[in-house]
């Protein structure tokens, strides 16, 4: 491989890592709205979902949960995780906090919030229900106010039951269920005693409204999820169109995702269900489902069961639901190289089971897999070495046959073949080095077990950049995009005393490049998760300790 090759290849990897820092120096521009979500209806004469006329009002006030929350008659909800409350108005699901997390890094901090009402600034629910084609039925809706009977407390040991009658002989109830985690269980009885048939299908919605202007640069994705008649499907907020999306499946599982949390309807293996999704258009976003119209005629009751996962995405638990739930982890995303990046994980969480520290975990992953890939660098290196040595050799080359491109490179090659050195060597690690690194990259932003991680002083979450910056220690201002932080500043550092021991370009142009290269790295990983920058910095220690090494036995300065 010529330098002019090798330094093409070099500018693929650049650009690899030019096109994912994108997000962070260029997101796209969106518009943030202060609208607030309002009440949802399925209108089930059409096929598509539909807001009431209030929904492209002029933005109202949003209001606090707790000043929502007195306004309706409520069951409470707990287990070891989750805690908030089912409205009884509607018996919607629309208030709920996951206990082991907290929305920043201080132990004080308020419980992350999942669901919320409808008129709060993040309303987020769940919402079950009845259609028919018969407008002449009552049928319950948002405004129906359920009867509890039996328990008034939904807990793993204690399930409730709510009940309510059209006043037209049909009697709906829902039994609620609830595990040590975070899926809850839905079984939807209705009775009829009308005295004469009634045809009605089942479906359910997530309304959900976001801030847009905090999804511009997620690198996690954040949207619809779903595995549909066994195949992945994914769809961005940004993604979604005014006009709705409908799919259909049977079995399977469709969700909203966010980067740590999401909200799923897991179907029966045999239920025929169609999906909807769209966006409204004050913020506002909408999944709901439809299932098959049932027949039934007086006298007769019907029974469907229906699973809701509503909590984080803690990928043993996720994969122990997958058992049972198929492809139910794929709520994570996992990126391109899933076969590196879900192990990666698991190796990463047992030596953080060790040592007890996801820091040292990460340093600990680092050296094995140097120790690893040592024989490849062994061979890549001490051919670096050898090239280095023959360096001036070829300078004399490049001077003899200077106006002869041609006898340059025959020479060149005869040297090449004549010292035993393949230039190709050098490029194998750094191609390896790229699934590694988009791999560990997806680990550290995807697992909510590494949020929040500390590590040793100043780095209290792994997850998040690097907070010690030139700004921050230096207190003056600077723009956000070159504002640097310690652990970057060595990783620069140690990227630029790799780049002394390697043999210099032979073409200027080139060199410049790779003079450049640690600058540029150095911007685009102040911008990165710190845990994936101590990784880097601790293996490029590693490889510069191998290199020197193996150049000091080849006699190379």
């Amino acid at each position: 491989m010529n330098e002019d090759l090798k330094g093409l290849y070099a500018a693929i990897v650049l650009s690899a890592f030019v096109v994912l820092g994108m997000n962070y120096f260029f997101p796209k521009p969106t518009k943030q709205t202060t609208t607030t979500a309002e009440e949802v209806v399925i209108t089930p004469a059409i096929d598509a979902n539909s807001v009431d006329e209030t929904a492209d009002k002029a933005e109202e006030k949003s209001l606090l949960t707790a000043e929502i929350l007195p306004q309706d008659a409520r069951l409470p909800i707990k287990n070891a995780v989750l805690q908030g409350s089912v409205r009884l108005k509607g018996a919607r699901l629309d208030n709920l906090l996951l206990t082991k997390y907290h929305e920043t890094i201080e132990p004080e901090s308020q419980n992350v919030t999942l669901f919320a009402p409808s008129k709060t600034a993040e309303a987020y629910f769940a919402e079950y229900g009845w259609l028919s084609t018969d407008k002449s039925l009552n049928l319950p809706n948002a405004d129906t106010l359920w009867k509890a009977e039996g328990n008034t407390e939904l807990t793993p040991q204690t399930p409730v039951t709510l009940v309510w009658e059209n006043g037209q002989g049909l009697k709906f109830v829902n039994k609620l269920t609830l595990d040590e985690n975070y899926l809850f269980g839905l079984e939807q009885t209705v009775e009829n005693n009308s005295g004469r048939a009634v045809t009605l299908l089942p479906y359910g919605l997530f309304s959900k409204s976001i801030d847009e202007s905090s999804k511009s640069r997620g690198v996690v994705h954040e949207g619809f999820v779903g595995v549909l008649n066994g195949k992945l499907k994914e769809i961005r907020y940004s993604d979604m169109k005014e006009n709705p999306q409908e799919f259909t499946t049977t079995g399977g599982w469709v969700s909203f995702a966010d980067k740590y949390w999401f909200g799923s309807f897991v179907f029966a293996d045999n239920a025929d269900t169609r999906v909807n999704l769209r966006k409204v258009k004050n913020g506002v976003y909408q999944l709901d489902y439809k299932g098959t119209p049932l027949q039934l005629q007086t006298g007769e009751s019907t029974t469907i069961n229906t699973k809701l996962y509503a909590g984080a995405k803690e990928i043993k638990l996720l994969d122990k639901y997958a058992e049972n739930i198929k492809k139910f982890d794929l709520n994570i995303d996992f990126g391109w190289y899933y076969f590196l990046t879900k192990p990666f994980f698991y190796i990463l969480d047992f030596l953080y089971g060790l040592i007890g520290n996801m820091g040292w975990a990460i340093l600990l992953f680092a050296a094995i897999l140097r120790l690893s890939m040592f024989p490849l660098a062994h061979k890549s290196y001490d051919n670096m070495s050898k090239m280095k040595k023959v360096q001036p050799k070829i300078m004399a080359l490049q001077a003899m046959y200077k106006d002869d491109k041609m006898a340059l490179q025959r020479a060149t090659m005869e040297l090449y073949k004549r010292e035993k050195v393949n230039p190709a060597a050098g490029c194998l690690p750094m191609f390896l080095q790229i699934p590694i690194f988009f791999s560990l990259f997806k680990v550290l932003n995807i697992a909510i077990e590494i949020r929040h991680a500390p590590f040793i002083g100043w780095v209290k979450d792994l997850s998040a950049p690097d907070p010690l910056t030139i700004s921050t220690w230096a207190h003056i201002y600077i723009p956000s995009a070159i504002d640097i932080g310690v652990w970057p500043l060595i990783y620069g550092l140690t990227m630029f005393i790799q780049n002394q021991l390697n043999p210099k370009p032979a073409n200027k142009d080139q060199a410049r490049m790779f003079a450049l290269m640690p600058i540029l790295f150095t911007i685009m990983f102040a911008h990165f998760a710190v845990g994936l920058v101590i990784y880097w910095i601790l293996n490029n220690i590693l490889s510069l300790i191998q290199q020197k090494i193996i150049m000091y036995k080849n006699g190379v300065k």
